[in-house]
């Protein structure tokens, strides 16, 4: 099953969308299963990370931010090691499109609060598969203390909030991401999901795993 943010009326052969599906290259940087650009690349992938300040539109509230973009080979462990900068208790959050049938429809979202870190890294870690290749799992790991998160979004890209974004912006660099402020990201062009039929019951395993409700 495959989902897709093509505009309105624009048709193409199932052949092409296939062929399309089946480059997951790009340079250097390689993309998940989860997700690729539109097949006019209205933005072409690539590696690296850009720092702004998110502002709330409701109370006005500025926070530092990071984006990044992460080749395949390396995403799940950066996003792990990421997590490492946190507190030893955190919340974390699972965002799910696997119920939308039409434009409009709401994600769900599952919610597990207090969970130790260690214990919450393997758990991901079994999940690792569809945390990586479902473009309908997004998943938020949230410090109170911090406070900070860091979302691993179903873009497959990692988007931080924290007062403090050097611990994050070290882990990054060790990574090999430079900062670069122009960096356009996948989910900033039109782009296609895609998911798989067991993909549903692997992320009620895993919100179930979790207790998160």
């Amino acid at each position: 099953m495959k989902f897709t943010s093509r505009p309105q009326g624009t048709v193409r052969p199932a052949r092409e969308y296939h062929d399309h599906f089946e480059v997951d290259q790009y340079g250097d940087f390689r993309l998940t299963a989860a997700i690729r650009p539109s097949m006019d690349l209205q933005v072409v992938p690539c590696q690296g990370y850009r720092v702004e300040i998110y502002r709330d539109a409701t109370s006005g509230t500025e926070i530092p931010m990071i984006a990044a973009a992460a080749s395949e080979e390396i995403l799940f462990d950066l996003f792990i090691d990421l997590l490492d900068t946190m507190d030893d208790i955190v919340d974390v959050v699972i965002e799910s499109h696997h119920d939308r049938r039409r434009p409009g429809d709401v994600s769900k979202d599952y919610l597990r609060e207090y969970i130790d870190l260690p214990v919450l890294k393997s758990y991901l870690e079994d999940f690792r598969d569809i945390l990586l290749d479902d473009g309908c799992l997004g998943l938020a790991v949230i410090d109170p203390r911090g406070p900070s998160e860091v979302q691993f979004d179903d873009h497959k890209v990692i988007v931080i909030y924290a007062r403090n974004l050097e611990p994050f912006k070290d882990v990054l660099e060790r990574y090999g991401l430079e900062q670069n402020d122009d960096l356009k990201l996948i989910s900033e062009g039109e782009h296609l999901h895609s998911t798989r039929p067991n993909f549903s019951e692997r992320v009620d395993a895993l919100r179930i795993s979790l207790n998160a409700e």
